[in-house]
């Protein structure tokens, strides 16, 4: 059984930081290119960074390039989002999953960004 658990979201003021943590059971996560998500409010949700089953490469969303910085600790099953700069458009509820995405979710974390 998948199972994925997104933590760390929260409100932040414009140009913050958070640190989103996504720890996976249930699968071979040492083995899984894994993506981070995330659903803007009336959007679809849409994958923002690929990140190697190894974390030697990632690949981002121009939205978020050179602001958010993905990486996984396959010991600890986990993967983390480290999100700098934060716009108001960044405000959503991100998720994590595999690459090509299990088709069970967790319930996302809320980020909230605002003046």
């Amino acid at each position: 059984q998948v199972h994925f658990v997104e933590s760390g979201g929260g409100l932040v003021q414009i140009g913050g930081s958070l640190r989103l943590s996504c720890v996976a059971s249930g699968l071979s996560f040492s083995s899984q290119q894994m993506s981070w998500f995330r659903q803007l409010p009336g959007k679809e949700r849409e994958a923002i960074v690929d990140i190697t089953s190894f974390g030697s490469s990632a690949i981002y969303d121009d939205s978020v390039k050179g602001r958010f910085i993905a990486s996984r600790d396959n010991a600890k099953n986990t993967m983390y989002l480290q999100m700098n700069s934060l716009k108001p458009e960044d405000t959503a509820v991100y998720y994590c999953n595999a690459l090509i995405p299990f088709a069970v979710w967790g319930q996302g974390t809320q980020v909230v960004v605002s003046s």
